[in-house]
C-alpha cells in the first residue's frame, strides 16, 4: 500500500463525515450553492486561489507550485437527483425529492480530499486545476463552464475524472481507452390525425394506430441499419393518446431515447429515425413533427492519457485490483464535451458488488456512495497529479 494511500485512510474520518454532509443536503443542477460554498471555504483555507460563477455554481481551485510548464485538471461534480430517498441512513437527505443518487457527493469529496493532502504534502511542480462542476445530470453544466472560459482561464494539459461504479468490486478501478461512454439524445414525436368516434373509424385518422407502428418500425434501426458490431440503442419510453376507449384522439406523441457509441452510428441513427417517422406516418395520413434534441456526445477517452492513467492504477492498488481493458458503457457522461477540447480520461472505481450495499444502482432512491471508496478515489487523484506535474 502506498505511502499516499496510508495518509489519506488516516484523515478518512474527516472526509467521510463532510460527505455525508453534502449527502444530507442535496442541491440540484445549478442549485449547488451551498455545496459550492463548502467547497470554496475549505480550498481557500488549503492556499487554493478559487475562482467562482464558472457555469453558475461552478468552481475552480488552482495551486501552483515551482516552474513546471504543465497544467493538470481534476473534475468533480456536486448535483444530486430529483429522487425521494429511501434508504433510512442516519445522513439520508433532509430535503423531500432530492437525493444524491449517483455518488456525485463522494466524487466531490475525492478530489477535496486530494487537496488537502497535494496542499499539505504534495510533491509536484505545475499547475493543478480542480474544477467542480455544477449539473451534470442532464443539465450540461461542463459544456457552461466552458462556455464561461474555463479552459482559456485554465488552460489543461490533460484533464481526468472518475464515476463510481455499482455492480464491481470496491474500490476497483476500471479504465478503457476510446469510446467509453455513449452519446445520449432525446426526441420527441407528434403525430397529428383526425380525432373521431371509435366505432367510426373510417371517419377519423388514426395516430394510435401510426404510434404503434412506429414503434415496431424503429425497432428495425439498430437490427437492420446499424453495424452488428456497433453499439445503438433506440428505445421509446413514452406513447401517449388519447383517454378513453371509444375516442379515437386527434394527437399521439412518442418519446425516444437514442444511444450510441460511435458518432458516425449517432448521425445514422438521427438520420434514419427523421426518415423512417415520416414514412411510417405518411403512409397512415397523419402528419409528425419531430423534436430531435442532442444531448451528451460519445465520451472518447484519449489512448496516451489513459495508458498514464493505468499506470498510476497499477502504481497505487496492484494489478489485482485494476481492470486494464473494462467494457464501454452506454449511459452518458457531460464530461464527454471537456474531453472534446482537452486530452484526458474517465475511469470508474467499482462501488460494491454481490449482496453488498453498494452494489444498488445509481439513480435508485436506495443508493448510497461507499465512503470505503474516498481515501482510495482521493489518493488515485493525488498520486496522478504528483506523476503528472513533474
Amino acid at each position: 500500500m502506498s505511502a499516499v494511500l496510508d495518509a489519506l485512510n488516516a484523515q478518512a474520518d474527516e472526509f467521510i463525515a463532510v460527505r455525508r454532509d453534502i449527502h444530507r443536503h442535496p442541491e440540484l443542477g445549478f442549485q449547488e450553492h451551498r455545496t459550492s460554498d463548502l467547497v470554496a471555504e475549505r480550498l481557500a483555507q488549503w492556499g487554493y486561489a478559487v475562482e467562482r460563477g464558472l457555469g453558475g455554481t461552478g468552481l475552480v481551485g488552482q495551486l501552483r507550485r515551482g516552474s513546471g510548464p504543465k497544467r493538470l485538471g481534476l473534475r468533480g461534480e456536486m448535483d444530486a437527483l430529483p429522487i425521494a430517498e429511501a434508504t433510512g441512513l442516519g445522513h439520508a437527505s433532509c430535503h423531500a425529492g432530492v437525493m444524491h443518487a449517483c455518488g456525485h457527493d463522494g466524487h466531490t469529496v475525492m478530489v477535496l480530499a486530494a487537496a488537502k493532502y497535494l496542499a499539505e504534502k504534495g510533491e509536484f511542480n505545475g499547475t493543478l486545476n480542480l474544477i467542480f462542476q455544477p449539473a451534470e445530470e442532464g443539465l450540461g453544466g461542463a459544456r457552461k463552464m466552458m462556455e464561461d472560459g474555463l479552459f482559456t482561464k485554465y488552460p489543461c494539459d490533460a484533464i481526468f475524472a472518475m464515476h463510481n461504479m455499482p455492480g464491481h468490486p470496491q474500490g476497483r478501478l476500471l479504465l478503457r481507452d476510446g469510446a467509453a461512454m455513449a452519446s445520449s439524445d432525446n426526441v420527441s414525436i407528434t403525430l397529428d390525425g383526425t380525432g373521431g368516434h371509435g366505432a367510426l373509424p373510417h371517419r377519423a385518422v388514426d395516430p394510435v394506430v401510426a404510434a404503434a407502428s412506429i414503434v415496431m418500425a424503429l425497432q428495425t434501426i439498430v437490427s437492420r441499419n446499424v453495424d452488428p458490431l456497433q453499439t445503438a440503442v433506440v428505445s421509446v419510453g413514452a406513447l401517449n393518446a388519447g383517454k378513453a376507449g371509444n375516442v379515437i384522439p386527434q394527437t399521439a406523441s412518442l418519446q425516444l431515447s437514442v444511444r450510441s457509441l460511435d458518432r458516425e452510428v449517432r448521425e445514422l441513427l438521427e438520420q434514419r429515425i427523421k426518415a423512417l417517422v415520416h414514412a411510417q406516418a405518411e403512409s397512415f395520413g397523419v402528419r409528425a413533427s419531430i423534436d430531435y434534441r442532442r444531448g451528451y456526445p460519445v465520451l472518447v477517452n484519449t489512448p496516451a492519457e489513459t495508458d498514464f492513467a493505468r499506470q498510476v492504477a497499477l502504481e497505487l492498488l496492484g494489478a489485482d485490483r485494476v481492470e486494464l481493458h473494462a467494457r464501454p458503457l452506454t449511459a452518458s457522461e457531460d464530461f464527454a464535451f471537456m474531453l472534446e477540447q482537452v486530452p484526458g480520461s474517465y475511469l470508474l472505481i467499482g462501488n460494491g458488488d454481490g449482496d453488498s450495499a453498494g452494489a444498488c444502482m445509481v439513480h435508485n432512491p436506495g443508493y448510497d456512495f461507499n465512503d470505503a471508496n474516498l481515501p482510495i478515489g482521493a489518493a488515485y487523484w493525488a498520486l496522478l497529479a504528483q506523476r503528472f506535474l513533474v
